[in-house]
Order: C-alpha cells, then structure tokens, then sequence
C-alpha cells in the first residue's frame, strides 16, 4: 500500500460504511463497500470506516441484522482500497477482541473502540489488544453531550493511558452547539498528549459549523459520511465538510469535487430515504437521544399507534443511551397503555 504525503491540516475519516449502515438498516451489499471505498480511495480520503452501524458484531435481533456478513464486507473494503487504511469499530460488550484479530488478518489498520462517555474503565482491554495487534486504536466516546468538559478529560485520560493514539468524542445524538463542542475539544487538546478528533451529527443542522469549530480549537481529526448518511437525521457530509474546509483555506487533503461525485451519482441513488431533518431527526438533537433510535422508534409508534416524536421525547427525558434499544419498546407500551386508559376514562 503506497502512502501519501499531500499536507492535511486535519485527518478526514469517513464513516459512510459504518455509521450510514444504521440509515439503510444494514443492508449494504459487496458492491455497494467496493464502490464506495473505491470512490473515497480516489478522492484522497485517508481513513474509511466500515462495520454494522453498532460496530463489530453489531448483526443482531436487538440492533438489526445485517444482510451480508460483516467480515466478507470488511474483506471487499481492504481488497478495494489503494492507498487509504480501513478501520473498525467496536463497542465492548457488543464485540469481542477476537473481532479485532479477525478483522486485523484481514486488512484493517484502525481501530476505534467506543464506549458511551462515562465508561471508558471498559476499553482497556480492547485497547491493548489492538496495540499488541500493532493497529491504531482510537478512544471513542459516544453521547458526549451528556458529560461536562471536565469529566470527559477524566475519560479521555483513561483511554490515554491504556495506549490509544487518539481520543474522539461523538456528538452522537446531534445535541450540541458550537460552543458546547468548543468547550469540550479545548478541554481535550489542553489535557491530552494524543491528538482529538470530533464525531458530528446532523440533527440541529449543526454538523459542518461544529466540525470546523472543533478544527479551529485543536482538533486533528473530524469524521462524515457520504451525503451525511448515517443515524438520526445523518453526520457531517464529508463532501460538504470538504468544501467548506477549502472557502476557509484548511487543507484537507481530499478532492471535494470526487466527493460530491461519489455523494450524488453512488451514495445518494442507493439511500432509502435522504437525509433530511424532518421532526422526528430534530427531536432526536434536541431532546439529546442516540441517533440510531430514528428507524426503531419509527417501528415501535407504528407497530403500538403512538407518536414517534413522544417516544423520542420520553426516552431524551429518561437520559437513555445507546444499548438501550429494548427501552424502546418498553416506552412505546407504556404510553399506549396511557393512551388506553385516558380513552376509557
């Protein structure tokens, strides 16, 4: 595999066959991962991630089953790739290290191990096998919104210490503003000795302006997906993200024009519904619920005949985070249930 040397002020890596596998109910196809990665290759992007939207072993009855195996895609990824490095990622408890040796024998290079923000004390494990696997193992902290600035330092430092190279935090519900992203990249660049990196949602429309906020306060790495596919009302586009980086004279290493050609004549052609934000995916941002609750909580008000947007209210109010998925079913009961009762009254 060659390696590039074009100047990057920050590191792009693209997630469109991870996160935008919630978007499609995990329904990607070989060709679908060779395209993809072939037209990210080309475009300059140096890291691509690809796994079920949940992460390695994600495939399941409670997150959704994939339609092809997850590690013959990971397979087609590193055999599409020239120069850009595949990586992975894995939420402890849902995959195991074994994944991760799996997954290294077949190609991958990075690794990002994600836990929700309060809970990094898990990771060690997966950390270290990855670095004995000789990976770059990234520290991902989802639902960042939930934590002060000052806690996340305390998280981000566990991971630091157990040997990840970089520590991102993910805006995983789409719940914040600039200056809650600024105050928490701060935070992390003053505090950490490995460089942070940024996982934007779309919910508030607020993806491109927090990205670029968190490059201008430190950050070296910044995530998005192809058309900003992905959970909820979707990530950072990568080919906007690429646009903007250029008008504010940030290099970014990647073509935006290849991007937006990828975007519009492969990505968006094969996406079920594009990513807008529609009422359903700006509750998600501002009642601060993980993003990958959109399409089951869609199935859940349909399946009892209750409102979509009161599960997601109710789930925000009950702070519920990602590995709860059963609480929705257990919300949408409970409210038709309220409804029932208040029509027999």
């Amino acid at each position: 595999m060659s390696t590039q040397t074009t100047h990057r002020d920050f590191r792009l890596i693209d997630s469109t066959l991870r996160d935008g596998s919630h978007a499609i109910s995990h329904q990607y196809t070989e060709d679908d991962v060779i395209n993809i990665v072939k037209g990210l290759d080309a475009a300059g992007v140096e890291v691509i991630e690809i796994a079920h939207g949940d992460g390695l072993g994600g495939s399941s009855f409670n997150y959704g089953f994939s339609k092809v195996d997850e590690k013959l895609l990971i397979a087609r990824a590193c055999e599409a790739t020239t120069n850009a490095q595949i990586a992975c990622l894995l939420l402890p408890g849902i995959g195991i290290a074994d994944d991760l040796r799996e997954v290294r024998e077949l190609g991958v290079n990075v690794a990002r191990i994600a836990v929700h923000c309060t809970e990094a004390d898990i990771t060690e494990q997966h950390i270290k096998v990855a670095k004995k696997l000789e990976m770059e193992a990234i520290g991902f902290l989802m639902m960042s919104h939930m934590s002060s600035p000052e806690d996340l330092v305390k998280q981000a430092l566990l991971m630091q210490s157990y040997g990840a190279d970089t520590l991102y935090i993910a805006d995983s519900a789409g719940a914040m503003t600039t200056e809650d992203v600024r105050r928490r990249v701060n935070a992390l660049v003053n505090a950490l000795e490995i460089p942070v990196g940024v996982h934007a949602h779309n919910n508030l429309s607020m993806a491109v302006a927090n990205s670029i906020a968190a490059y201008e306060e430190g950050a070296k790495n910044l995530d998005g997906t192809s058309a900003g596919l992905g959970a909820g009302a979707g990530n950072c586009p990568t080919e906007i993200l690429a646009a903007v980086s250029t008008k504010y004279g940030i290099e970014t290493g990647v073509n935006p024009l290849a991007l937006m050609d990828l975007a519009e004549e492969i990505v968006r052609p094969m996406m079920p519904r594009q990513q807008v934000i529609d009422r359903a995916g700006l509750i998600l941002g501002y009642a601060g619920v993980y993003g990958s609750f959109l399409l089951h909580s869609q199935k859940a008000a349909e399946r009892y005949g209750v409102s979509q947007a009161e599960i997601l209210l109710e789930l925000g109010r009950r702070k519920v985070v990602g590995g709860q998925e059963d609480m929705i079913i257990d919300v949408a009961l409970e409210l038709a249930r309220a409804h029932a009762a208040q029509e027999g009254q």
